[in-house]
């Protein structure tokens, strides 16, 4: 028991004593992997730093135990998936409340609640979180993390991998770009929406959705940033 005790006063010191960049790192590491490895040279285009800058931060992130690297690239140890879900969790209840309740646009909330990240604390992370309505996705449809740091399964694929005939709903929106967010809201393709595709221009060319109330053209980019849950199997399948 005095192990198990000593082990967990070990993390909540190592948690209380990551600084807000360090964890903006460990998050967009599990952001951008989702279990697997990341390069840094990415992670340094992802958050618009120089190389040497993202290099000092991983050898912080090494020395805590919080990451591993690899001949393919960049991990989390168990401790750093830990915190990044932590990190996850707190931001994603933030964009939730600031929409639920402040009534914040979808394509707003994710730089207002970066700034807001380093000056809320736990427990008034979780006070929004009661506040907002227990929420369980973030507006841009991604999954909340749980307190005790488990991501629930995410079996979607890219809107620009589905085939014609495909029926299915939105499940996420993979962008952050204002601009993007608030076109994609203006045709109603939203987490939640359910669609048909119907035709594919091809050489790379658009796609044509039937919604419920009326049919949609969105360009293969943007379509590639739509995540989705297909009801159909793809043709042949079932051969």
């Amino acid at each position: 028991m005095e192990d198990e005790e000593e082990s967990l006063n070990r993390q909540e010191h190592l948690s209380r004593s990551l600084s807000p960049a360090m964890r903006a790192y460990l998050a967009e590491i599990y952001r951008m992997g989702e279990g697997g490895p990341v390069r840094a040279a990415a992670l340094a285009r992802r958050l618009d730093v120089t190389i040497p800058a993202v290099v000092r931060m991983l050898n912080r992130l090494e020395s805590h135990g919080l990451i591993q690297r690899t001949r393919h690239g960049i991990l989390l140890t168990k401790t750093g998936e830990r915190e990044a879900l932590r990190s996850i969790r707190q931001h994603r209840i933030l964009e939730a409340f600031l929409t639920r309740v402040l009534g914040i646009g979808w394509e707003e909330v994710h730089a207002l609640a970066d700034r807001l990240d380093p000056v809320i604390d736990e427990a008034l992370c979780e006070r929004m979180y009661e506040v907002a309505g227990r929420p369980t996705h973030c507006p841009h449809g991604d999954p909340i993390p749980t307190p005790d740091g488990r991501m629930p399964p995410l079996p979607d694929i890219p809107l620009s991998d589905a085939w014609i005939g495909a029926r299915g709903r939105i499940t996420r929106v993979k962008t952050e770009d204002p601009e993007q967010l608030r076109y994609l809201g203006s045709l109603g393709l939203v987490p939640g929406t359910a669609f048909e595709l119907i035709a594919r221009a091809p050489f790379n060319g658009p796609l044509r959705l039937r919604l419920a109330q009326h049919d949609v053209i969105i360009g293969l980019e943007l379509a590639h940033h739509i995540r989705v849950i297909l009801e159909t199997e793809a043709p042949g399948a079932s051969a």
